[in-house]
């Protein structure tokens, strides 16, 4: 078998899967994206992939190559997320989202790091002072990807989900700071020097140039959307500037000492604020665009559960050390969150459930686990603890979310007739006539 016909078969075989396992998470209540995360874990590295057989399963080194789905897909998502940051809806929830998403992610790492600190002064040999310090960091990071589909599928609507698709969005800017500070304190510790200007001017700098780009590539789509009138070309239009600021993103920089890099999370999220405000059918293009990466989103989830990492059960002290980081992250996640919303008069259902919805985990902790690599063993250490809390996070975390807006009254149960009994019966009902 060709490689391209293996690719293709496992591709095929990972969109099958994660549909068909949709289903039957369907007949006990759970969310598709719970279906497709368990779907990658069985077909990938740990499961059919360890059988070697071309085509059936997904390797360690297929993972590699299908890297560029999930840059694409997370594109799109972040896309679709700046569509929470019309000005109209920033001036009713623009101050609340803002103080919780800033204080929760701080919250987190205070609570995440004393724990750690404690637990590092009780097993020194198998939690190091620096490892608990970036893990409090990574501890900030929420996984815009999940809440998303979550939201999506189940069509919730109201002043909970109002907010938190703002707060998962800030989450990112806050996250990459805090990271920064920590990694620094953190390197400073496991080497004794470190170079602090570029420590605390990259993630800056991170974060002002990924706005700055996608102010500039949402500017040019608002301009070159009006040139085309049929629908089809309008979302190709669409779907064109999402991933072309995606490989903008890639770019790195090296200036002097200092690394000069992208995020593509902020710099699409703002490629869809700015579209989203300045163009009148904003809305019907972004829903094109939701309908044709539907199948791309359903293969990111799927190779994202081939991704999480089953090894990480071999070690007794990973196991302990990231129930402890799993347990105090979602304290300060849900108190963080709490207190935040009592602080600015946030209904009471916010203050309930809203800190639930920010429990999943996975993309931007990834990235921040890698950058950690660099401190040698300590950085293996939170590399191992994240990949964890991820496979943990992102299986329970969807239907965590779920339960808490089905309860603050954002999900409701309604009559949804599918799409495929629709069609049949608006034919059954033309051949009568």
């Amino acid at each position: 078998m060709s490689e391209t016909a293996s690719i293709l078969l496992s591709l095929s075989i990972a969109l099958l899967s994660g549909l068909l396992l949709s289903r039957l998470a369907k007949l006990v209540q759970l969310p598709a994206v719970t279906a497709y995360l368990v779907s990658g874990v069985l077909i990938g590295p740990f499961v059919l992939g360890s059988l070697g057989i071309r085509g059936i399963g997904i390797t360690h080194e297929q993972i590699e190559g299908f890297g560029i789905i999930s840059d694409v897909a997370l594109g799109f998502i972040a896309f679709s997320m700046g569509n929470e940051f019309r000005l109209a809806h920033l001036k009713q929830i623009g101050k609340q989202a803002t103080v919780i998403g800033v204080f929760q992610a701080i919250f987190t790492t205070v609570v995440v790091d004393a724990v750690l600190i404690g637990l590092h002064l009780l097993m020194p040999d198998k939690l190091t002072l620096p490892a608990a310090i970036v893990l409090g960091a990574v501890a900030t990071a929420t996984a815009p990807a999940a809440t998303l589909m979550v939201v999506k599928q189940y069509k919730a609507k109201g002043p909970t989900t109002d907010l938190l698709l703002p707060v998962v969005a800030l989450d990112d800017a806050v996250g990459l700071v805090v990271f920064a500070i920590s990694f620094g304190v953190a390197k400073s510790l496991s080497t004794g020097a470190v170079d602090l200007l570029s420590v605390l001017l990259e993630p800056v700098l991170e974060v002002i140039l990924s706005l700055l780009l996608g102010f500039i590539m949402g500017n040019l789509f608002t301009f070159c959307e009006k040139f085309f009138h049929s629908r089809s070309k309008r979302m190709a239009v669409s779907v064109t500037f999402v991933m072309m600021t995606v490989a903008i993103s890639c770019l790195k920089f090296k200036v002097g000492g200092i690394h000069i890099g992208f995020s593509s999370l902020l710099a699409c999220m703002m490629l869809g604020t700015v579209f989203c405000n300045e163009c009148d059918v904003s809305e019907e293009l972004m829903d094109r665009a939701d309908r044709w990466t539907a199948p791309i989103l359903i293969l990111f989830f799927v190779i994202s559960g081939a991704e999480l990492d089953l090894s990480v059960f071999a070690d007794w002290a990973v196991v302990m050390i990231g129930a402890t980081y799993i347990l105090s992250r979602s304290i300060g996640k849900y108190f963080g969150a709490g207190i935040s919303a009592r602080m600015t008069k946030c209904d009471d259902n916010i203050i309930k459930y809203l800190g639930i919805t920010l429990l999943p985990q996975a993309g931007v902790a990834l990235g921040m686990a890698i950058k950690a690599i660099e401190l040698g063993p300590d950085g293996a250490i939170v590399r191992n603890i994240t990949l964890f809390a991820v496979l943990i996070y992102e299986i329970v975390g969807p239907f965590l979310t779920k339960i808490a807006l089905t309860k603050a009254g954002d999900i409701r149960k309604e009559g949804r007739v599918s799409a495929r009994d629709e069609h049949i019966a608006k034919k059954n009902a033309e051949k009568a006539n």
